[in-house]
């Protein structure tokens, strides 16, 4: 069976109103999260990447599988990379929020990855607030690993961002 290898503007919205009616507070992260910094698409994308509070799990993935999606990678309690005919890849990542705002998901290998609350942020994309994660949270996620072509691309798209707000700093 061939599966959908590009997520489009259009799946990306309507799984984000998806998440938006199931009222979870979630997070865009990865590339479509680097466009939405940007406010515009830059490029194809395979796969939505969506941090979210993972005391809904349980309550997301069931409501995924009713809606089509299929699970294709589990490494639980990491991520859980899931695939639907027409809207292509879905990556999940389950965080624990704190308190104060910051949050931690669970390691591949064990042990937490941390998130600074302030790396929780929203920007306009498509006339709508999304909430997505940071500049700097983005540019740090794009280490400690072989960068493909793409992450070139949202690094390069990264830093025009910073560049921009420099110079609205120096105004």
């Amino acid at each position: 069976m061939i599966m959908k290898e590009i997520t489009t503007k259009e799946n990306l919205i309507k799984v984000l109103n998806f998440l938006d009616e199931l009222n979870i507070k979630y997070w865009v992260d990865g590339g479509w999260g680097v466009d939405i910094l940007t406010g515009k698409q830059n490029r194809d994308h395979r796969d939505i990447d969506i941090d979210f509070d993972g005391k809904y799990e349980g309550l997301l993935l069931k409501e995924l599988i009713n809606m089509g999606y299929k699970i294709t990678t589990d490494w639980s309690p990491s991520r859980i990379e899931l695939h639907h005919p027409q809207l292509g890849y879905l990556d999940i990542h389950p965080l624990i929020i704190n308190e104060d705002g910051s949050a931690k998901q669970a390691a591949p290998d064990g042990g937490w990855y941390e998130f600074e609350a302030k790396w929780f942020t929203s920007a306009e994309f498509e006339g709508r607030v999304i909430p997505c994660i940071s500049v700097e949270a983005q540019i740090l996620f794009h280490s400690g690993y072989e960068l493909r072509e793409v992450d070139y691309i949202d690094l390069k798209n990264l830093e025009s961002i910073l560049n921009e707000n420099n110079k609205r700093i120096d105004k």
